[in-house]
């Protein structure tokens, strides 16, 4: 899956983007979602969006997006986690993990032990988020973690098709 996450974009540039990688996405079989906007998710025929807590309330963007379209919710505790599932989530994005640059973060990783509490709240993929590479993917797919979402562990290397193929395997190596 491939998301689209560029938050001081403009709504038009959102767009245009969004429509090339759902066209990518399509021709190579991968899911494509967009980040915290439902109204680009909508208007590029999306698969989904993935909210934060702080956007559109979860009830609000199912009623728009309609039951086939996927939602996630990103979380922090079980609580959060049950919450995104009675609102009709398909999955969850817990974090984070580890340490990130990709994002500000005002409070300490939650660490791969914290991934257990998450998954058994819920009955359905909880996706572990943060500061996730190669060198702790195994582990926190070992930790209960249904998949794993990155940035920087593909997108600052030299080779990304090779750092997405090496995650891929660790990930298949470790469920």
């Amino acid at each position: 899956m491939i998301q689209l996450r560029h938050k001081s974009a403009s709504g038009e540039q959102l767009y245009r983007w969004a429509t090339v990688i759902q066209a990518l996405c399509r021709a190579h079989n991968a899911l494509f979602v967009v980040n915290d906007r439902v109204d680009i998710a909508l208007a590029a025929d999306a698969d989904g969006v993935h909210l934060g807590q702080e956007d559109l309330p979860a009830k609000e963007a199912r009623r728009l997006l309609g039951p086939k379209k996927i939602m996630g919710i990103s979380v922090s505790t079980p609580e959060e986690a049950m919450r995104a599932e009675k609102e009709g989530a398909d999955y969850v994005g817990f974090g984070h993990i580890f340490e990130t640059s990709s994002k500000e973060k005002h409070s300490r990783p939650l660490g791969p032990e914290a991934i257990a509490a998450v998954k058994a709240a819920v009955g359905f993929p909880v996706v572990a988020i943060g500061g996730i590479n190669r060198e702790n993917a195994a582990l926190t797919i070992a930790s209960g973690a249904s998949g794993i979402a990155v940035i920087a562990a593909i997108s600052r290397t030299a080779e990304p098709e090779s750092a997405a193929r090496e995650l891929l395997n660790l990930i298949q190596r470790n469920q």
